[in-house]
């Protein structure tokens, strides 16, 4: 992944949004990592990956819960239990 400081970012904007189609781009500040700009194709990637690795860790736990003998009326009751 490239690095490169706000003040060349901001400068160099153009080139910053080229850079970022090929890959990743960590933009620093006060030489720390502040930003990563990344193309939109990049993003939807990563958003769509979040959601299949949420719908598994959900998969998971309710096959833990199920395991567990935690049936659907158990939790209701445990909810009703905390209001």
């Amino acid at each position: 992944m490239q690095t490169i400081p706000a003040l060349e970012a901001k400068n160099h904007f153009g080139q910053l949004i080229e850079a970022a189609q090929r890959q990743p781009v960590t933009v620093t500040k006060q030489g720390r990592p502040a930003i990563v700009v990344m193309s939109t194709h990049d993003f939807e990637s990563y958003q769509k990956q979040a959601g299949y690795r949420l719908l598994d860790v959900m998969s998971r736990m309710q096959s833990q819960a199920k395991e567990s003998g935690l049936t659907e009326e158990a939790l209701e009751g445990l909810l009703a239990d905390e209001s």
